[in-house]
């Protein structure tokens, strides 16, 4: 029994640092969100379900939450590089279906349509007069 316990330590603690990991690795990504891994106590159970004396089982990886803090916004050489200040997405089309982002490193199409690197169209509201 202890050494599930311990195990699940070991995967719990695994689970960190791969979310820390993917962190690192997007440190640079225009528009990146982190996230933080949450965890949750494991109880033992008994034919009679949880015991009331019954000591922990361990711990186990309940949640990998992402993070909507609002990150820097720097000045780029790029006139159609765009930033949301607050709360908010950029919607997008992917050639017929809707996408939201938050990064806003855009430029333009061959056809003359403001797209980001993936091809996707920014999608804005007609002017009201």
């Amino acid at each position: 029994m202890s050494f599930r316990i311990a195990l699940s330590g070991l995967n719990a603690a695994r689970s960190d640092l791969s979310t820390t990991a993917h962190k690192v690795a997007n440190v640079n990504s225009t528009g990146f969100k982190s996230s933080r891994a949450e965890f949750a106590d494991v109880y033992g159970v008994t034919a009679r379900g949880v015991g009331a004396n019954l000591i922990g089982s361990g711990v186990r990886l309940s949640n990998v939450e992402q993070q909507f803090s609002q990150g820097s916004i720097e000045f780029t050489d790029n006139g159609l590089d765009l930033a949301v200040n607050g709360e908010g997405f950029f919607t997008l089309s992917d050639g017929g279906g809707l996408t939201y982002s938050r990064a806003g490193a855009f430029g333009t199409s061959r056809e003359g349509y403001v797209e980001n690197a993936q091809g996707h169209r920014l999608q804005v509201y007609a002017p009201s007069t």
